[in-house]
């Protein structure tokens, strides 16, 4: 019998689905305090995946922690998809690929 330590949050599901392949989690629910860096740790993760692999399951793995951080912190995702909007309206968005090499003052 193996054992791997992970010590990372996971999707909710995961520890059934590890029972479902016949195997024994050891889980515990993180506290309000543990779970923002674990979360950040998380969307990182996920960063280096997409960056790695870069389709559209990676990058909904990316905005599943998105939601869960909005969750941990108490931020409106209805607020945060307003400033997003008003942001594209005012200062434009990413689509024409521009890079700002420099500014002379």
């Amino acid at each position: 019998m193996s054992e791997k330590i992970y010590n990372k949050l996971v999707r909710d599901k995961i520890p059934q689905i590890v029972r479902q392949d016949n195997k024994v989690p050891f889980t515990h629910i993180a506290t309000e305090q543990e779970v923002k860096p674990l979360l950040r740790h998380k969307l990182i993760e996920e960063l280096e995946e997409f960056k790695a692999t870069p389709n559209e399951e990676e990058l909904a793995d990316i905005l599943e922690v998105i939601n869960g951080i909005a969750n941990a912190f108490n931020l409106d995702m209805d607020k945060v998809l307003k400033i997003k909007a008003d942001k594209l309206e005012k200062r434009g968005g990413f689509y024409e690929r521009v890079i700002l090499e420099k500014v002379i003052e």
